[in-house]
């Protein structure tokens, strides 16, 4: 049986990551960890029966040692308790499902301990995939890709010498506003740019679709996990998010992988690759379909893209400012204290303040992070 930890077990790719678990009936969750949902937390704990559960917050962790004091699950809190999951002895893989750089250490942590990697949090190796991708090739572990796009781009690898990779078309499905020109988004609310016409993600994740500054996050993802050039990753939009990625070759043939928009579907296949397990759900119908559109996408209205190829080129630890500036902006707009568009001009305003270091360890990752905290906070 298959022995798996997952951090951030109460998001999106987490919850989806137990209904995989569920549904095949021949995982063990031996490690859980989230942020503050211990009611979610606790009803995970009494149906999968971990070994250890980490909170970020040591009050809500308290609470709920108090709430499963009836089980043998132990309750940790803070950075070590992620490390504590992550690095737990029996696992074999660590799902990475947080939101935001808190998942790097952990995840650096759990390569050290020889655990393969699920990895759905892009952040990681967006600022210090010059760090992680090496220390997984010296470790011999493998780091599987859970986005979609990441994941078709991997099963269309699959059986082919990647030195003969031409391309990769990364597929975006143009979010809620596609279509839409700059003055169009000066009005945008927090509710419109929640409705995603394809897929069921978290908040954050949903905001960075609709700015397109998450498919920007994944040209840099791209660039680590598959060893290319950011300028090898041509951006496509397929509005329908049936076509999830494909690889061109040096031959100018085409591979893509198809499916209908449903996470469980990368999930399970990072969990049992390279085995293929029958995944319950709908299907594509292509009779039904009749079409597949392909668009360029809209660089001048959704900046937030040429940002991140920009970030990408340049390296360093600018794609950390990329990412953190964005992070902070999006949570602000969540909030109600910025515009929509004033997302793009804070990170471009956050890039064009740093000044670059060319190889930062993780220590100077994380203080460039809140070095442009403060610096969006302090008015930029």
């Amino acid at each position: 049986m298959k022995k798996i930890a997952i951090l951030g077990s109460t998001g999106s790719i987490g919850t989806q990551t137990l209904e995989v678990v569920r549904e095949n009936g021949d995982i063990e969750v031996l490690g859980l960890a989230a942020g503050s949902n211990i009611k979610m937390l606790e009803e995970q704990i009494r149906e999968f029966h971990p070994q250890i559960v980490a909170v970020w917050s040591e009050e809500k962790a308290d609470e709920l040692r108090v709430n499963v004091a009836d089980t043998d699950t132990k309750i940790v809190a803070g950075m070590d308790g992620l490390m504590e999951v992550a690095t737990m002895k029996g696992t074999e893989i660590l799902v990475t499902a947080v939101v935001g750089m808190i998942g790097i250490r952990p995840t650096i942590e759990a390569i050290k301990a020889g655990k393969d990697i699920a990895l759905a949090n892009k952040e990681t190796l967006v600022t210090a995939g010059h760090i992680i991708m090496p220390l997984a090739k010296k470790m011999g572990v493998s780091i599987l890709p859970v986005d979609s796009e990441h994941s078709a781009i991997f099963q269309s690898l699959q059986g082919n010498n990647h030195g003969a990779l031409h391309k990769i078309l990364l597929t975006a499905s143009g979010g809620p506003f596609r279509g839409k020109k700059s003055e169009e988004l000066m009005e945008i609310k927090v509710e419109d740019a929640l409705k995603h016409p394809n897929w069921s993600m978290g908040r954050k994740i949903t905001i960075d679709s609709s700015t397109m500054v998450n498919k920007g996050l994944e040209v840099i993802e791209a660039k680590w996990l598959f060893n290319v050039d950011v300028d090898q990753v041509q951006v496509v939009v397929q509005p329908q998010s049936i076509i999830h990625s494909m690889v061109e070759y040096v031959d100018g043939a085409i591979i893509a992988e198809l499916g209908t928009p449903d996470m469980k579907l990368p999930i399970q296949y990072a969990l049992y690759y390279p085995e293929r397990r029958f995944l319950p759900g709908d299907r594509v119908d292509f009779w039904t379909l009749g079409k597949l559109e392909f668009e360029k996408p809209d660089t001048d209205t959704f900046y937030g893209l040429e940002l991140a190829y920009e970030a990408g080129r340049k390296g360093g630890s600018l794609p950390t400012v990329f990412n953190a500036a964005n992070e902070y902006a999006v949570k602000q707009f969540l909030d109600r204290k910025i515009d929509f568009l004033d997302i793009y001009d804070i990170i471009r305003a956050s890039m064009d303040h740093h000044k670059l270091i060319e190889n930062p360890d993780i220590d100077e990752i994380l203080a460039t992070e809140q070095e442009v905290y403060e610096f969006i906070e302090s008015g930029c």
